[in-house]
């Protein structure tokens, strides 16, 4: 079962004081069959930089898309639960990254389903659990507290451990 994030968002009341204007468990969560034991849960997102403060509607409404808006970021947490290799075998990726608009992304004929690539700065913190980074040959371990800037390389994620990992990200709009 994925973990609840909870979202405390800050801002002021009409006398400027700072104020938290939010506070509950996001609910902007995807999970679905075609990438079974991911749940991604946007909290934040910004349409331009600089970023407008004091955004009064919640702008993580609406579709639930992999990449930042044009000129923006999108900040999200991401549980992966741990592989099942004969699952993951029966896979489709490029379904999969279609329900997030990027089918595009998937990486044909790699050594993993959910290889893809974004056109994004990625800042990622492991949270909790381990994880395998695969790239075009190479992989590494990273473990809680393990930081990483992805810039637009091919990337998969694998957990091959037996505890769920949670990651928090940043993607930023990059060229």
């Amino acid at each position: 079962m994925a973990q609840q994030i909870r979202r405390v968002v800050t801002g002021h009341d009409e006398n400027g004081t700072a104020v938290v204007i939010r506070d509950s468990v996001s609910e902007h969560i995807l999970q679905r069959p075609n990438r079974p034991g991911v749940t991604l849960t946007n909290l934040w997102q910004v349409t331009k930089a600089p970023a407008q403060m004091e955004t009064p509607d919640d702008p993580v409404d609406g579709d639930f898309v992999l990449h930042p808006p044009k000129n923006g970021s999108v900040f999200r947490t991401v549980q992966f639960d741990p592989e099942d290799p004969e699952v993951m075998a029966k896979l489709d990726g490029k379904a999969a990254f279609a329900e997030m608009g990027a089918s595009a992304n998937i990486v044909e004929g790699a050594r993993h389903p959910f290889m893809h690539r974004t056109d994004s700065v990625d800042y990622a913190v492991i949270l909790t659990g381990e994880i395998y980074m695969m790239m075009d040959d190479t992989e590494i371990l990273l473990k809680a507290g393990d930081t990483v800037v992805q810039q637009g390389t091919n990337h998969a994620w694998s957990n091959r451990g037996t505890e769920p990992c949670i990651i928090a990200f940043v993607l930023v709009d990059a060229e």
